[in-house]
């Protein structure tokens, strides 16, 4: 823990950390991405392995840490799309590699692609061991991995993922949350409850009803609640911007200002033009 860590939380003041997914904003290059992510005044970003950061291309990977690093932001995390089959773990060294060149000290990772109620036990012991390995080699590179938080996977109910995360049994392997799709806010609120200790980074969105994109404010009940639950805990935690509406990046500052006044970054009501 620095000492930054200890007097925020000594002074009851919270220590999220508000950033980006850069595959928010696929179309964009990651020079763009990083620009209109610091211009937004967001510190961090999550950069993605499917466009701007892919495992096996180490001119992109050092192209998004520059862009980062230009702007000033840390690099929070690294977007795998790694699904703990047999066939993918001979290559998460490479991935590995990539998250270190970025300077980024998680790997997101997926549990399977088949939902809770649908493997059988064979298929979820094979995807145990696969994530229990990656874990291993992740610690190798001194990585924390974290499972992406998502229905068609084996962390589509809350019981599911606390179940994984102990089959698994490695101390770097914890999980990402988000608000799971057409679940009430007190559905979701209690969910986060039973995770939070296990959580070690948020993707921040509204969708709702479906897949129907919000901004932040058209959902700041739970987006409060949300808050209140994880700087309760007192522990640094990233919120990492995901799915603005229409993918549009001059929203960006609009939905920024209000993540971080949800957050707790600042004082006062929520932006004027919030909701526009």
């Amino acid at each position: 823990m620095t000492g930054s860590e200890t007097r925020d939380r000594a002074q009851g003041t919270t220590v999220t950390r508000p950033g980006l997914c850069s595959v928010t904003f696929r179309q964009l290059p990651a020079a763009e991405v990083a620009r209109r992510a610091a211009d937004a005044g967001l510190e961090a970003v999550e950069w993605g392995a499917d466009v701007h950061a892919p495992a096996t291309e180490p001119d992109m990977l050092r192209a998004a840490r520059e862009a980062g690093d230009r702007h000033g932001l840390t690099c929070s995390s690294y977007g795998s799309y790694f699904r703990a089959t047999q066939d993918e773990l001979a290559a998460f060294p490479w991935t590995a590699r990539a998250a270190v060149l970025l300077g980024a000290p998680r790997v997101r990772v997926w549990a399977g692609g088949a939902g809770s109620a649908a493997v059988t036990p064979q298929e979820r012991g094979a995807t145990v061991d696969c994530l229990r390995e990656a874990a291993r080699i992740g610690a190798d590179h001194g990585l924390e991995l974290a499972l992406e938080f998502h229905s068609g996977t084996l962390t589509d109910t809350v019981d599911s993922t606390l179940r994984l995360l102990d089959e698994v049994g490695e101390d770097n392997l914890l999980t990402y949350w988000q608000p799971p799709l057409d679940a009430p806010d007190d559905e979701a609120l209690a969910g986060l409850a039973q995770l939070v200790d296990r959580v070690s980074a948020v993707h921040v969105f509204s969708w709702w009803p479906g897949n129907r994109r919000l901004r932040l404010a058209e959902r700041a009940e739970l987006w409060t609640g949300v808050f209140g639950l994880l700087n309760e805990r007192r522990v640094p935690m990233d919120a990492l911007l995901e799915f603005v509406p229409c993918d549009d990046p001059e929203v960006l500052a609009h939905e920024a200002a209000t993540l971080r006044r949800v957050a707790g970054h600042r004082r006062g009501p929520l932006p004027q033009d919030a909701l526009r």
